[in-house]
């Protein structure tokens, strides 16, 4: 069992350089500690369940294998619409807790899922794995790119399993699609684009105000160092902070970057350049709400994300997407479970549909019935050591090609990467700043 002065001991402790480009093809996903037997049920703790960690809640408490036994959150309100969710389903109510490391010290939970703001991401994930519990991590695996290092150190040297919520990966069609791209369906690709649009309302001018007795707002920030309440950063709004989001391009831009680096076979880039800003409303909004993030991999490939939070004219029809531009044709990746193939005229030539779909706009669970997919892999890796398809390993270098594109963006100017290490070579200060981030003192994350 793993105590809090535990966890603050092992927060203060020193740790080796190391790069995520020098485990990426040798980390193999270690099984120690999975749960005995094929049939015993994953007990598992829900940290963060305001919103999305509520639908993940919902979905994982209709699984027979699989049972919720805790629930973590720092909103005492969020804690018992979870409980009444997970009640209503099982007909059994999880214990609440307001302390993530309470919860890591339970010995009721073998497994957690991790669905708080970004800030909290790396970690949290760090702490759990420490406490010798599987994860599930909401994309993005962290707030920049430094934790993406600790991370991969944590899974290398504590063996649980942790699979990140880059849900596509699982998705039959999805997969379908990305096996026939790689199969030279519509010719070798040079270019790839993603894009998701929203007009999100302004967010105005918070006021200090007083902090709600639902809200413990000292454990809400957590690692980050301490800012005072406002009333327009809790519950959803901290994703346009940079103190403790990350901006549109990886609170959705990460899903759809991870499928055109999983399309293209590629891993780091060698340049990456970002245009945009606050253009919409003059308020406290800091990331972009414009966007268009470009990655060159050298003279192999390139691809784009655009993000508009301000304008929601969908692109080829569709609010979000992906689309692969090869010699022979083109293939189109949905949000949802489908995929469509156009030769160079843009004439469908095949159309794959799935009843299963992506709800654009759903923040509890835009995916459920195809989530379990995700799911099952995760369970199956805890129990029998099945290759993950959303590996931490894997999704850490997803989610740092979206971190450059937020860097470039905040420096102004595009930045040189190293495709082996991932480290951008430009010394300018700035970038080494953005790098990383500064702790709360006592919270600062180790491996």
């Amino acid at each position: 069992m793993v105590s809090r002065r535990s966890f603050l001991k092992r927060a203060v402790s020193g740790a080796a350089a190391f790069t995520l480009g020098n485990t990426f093809s040798s980390l193999a996903f270690d099984s120690a500690g999975r749960v005995n037997g094929a049939n015993d049920r994953i007990r598992i703790g829900m940290i963060g369940v305001n919103s999305r960690g509520k639908g993940l809640a919902s979905g994982l408490s209709k699984l027979k294998d699989c049972e919720i036994t805790r629930i973590c959150d720092v909103d005492s309100r969020a804690i018992a619409k979870c409980q009444a969710t997970v009640r209503q389903i099982t007909g059994k109510t999880p214990a609440g807790e307001k302390d993530i490391r309470n919860l890591l010290e339970s010995p009721d939970v073998d497994a957690v899922v991790i669905a708080m703001p970004d800030h909290w991401h790396a970690p949290a994930a760090i702490m759990a794995m420490q406490a010798g519990k599987h994860v599930y991590l909401e994309k993005p695996t962290s707030h920049n790119p430094a934790e993406n290092d600790m991370l991969v150190r944590a899974v290398a040297k504590y063996g649980t399993v942790v699979q990140v919520g880059n849900q596509r990966r699982s998705w039959p069609n999805v997969i379908a699609a990305i096996d026939e791209l790689k199969a030279g369906v519509v010719g070798k690709v040079h270019y790839a684009k993603s894009w998701y649009v929203n007009n999100r309302p302004s967010i105005g001018t918070g006021k200090a105000v007083p902090v709600p007795e639902w809200l413990d707002w000292d454990l809400w920030q957590g690692p980050a160092p301490r800012r005072e309440y406002r009333d327009n950063i809790v519950h959803y709004n901290w994703h346009w902070f940079w103190h403790w989001g990350t901006g549109e391009a990886l609170n959705n831009g990460t899903h759809f970057v991870d499928l055109l680096r999983w399309g293209l076979d590629v891993s780091y880039p060698t340049k990456v350049d970002s245009i945009g800003g606050r253009y919409r409303y003059n308020d406290d909004w800091e990331t972009p709400d414009t966007q268009l993030i470009t990655c060159q991999f050298g003279d192999r490939a390139s691809f784009s994300w655009e993000g508009r939070s301000c304008n929601s004219l969908p692109v080829d029809g569709q609010p979000l997407g992906v689309v692969f531009y090869g010699e022979t044709g083109s293939l189109y990746l949905t949000g949802g479970n489908d995929y469509r193939i156009a030769d160079m005229k843009g004439k469908t030539v095949k159309e794959v549909k799935s009843d299963l779909k992506f709800e654009t706009g759903n923040l509890l669970n835009p995916s459920e019935a195809l989530d379990v997919f995700h799911f099952r892999n995760w369970f199956d890796a805890i129990r029998k050591g099945t290759r993950l398809n959303s590996s931490l390993v894997d999704a850490c270098i997803s989610t740092q090609l979206v971190q450059y594109g937020n860097i470039a963006q905040r420096v102004g100017h595009s930045i040189e990467i190293d495709p082996v290490s991932g480290y951008i070579l430009d010394k300018d200060p700035e970038i080494r700043g953005l790098w990383s981030r500064k702790y709360e003192k006592g919270w600062e994350p180790r491996v």
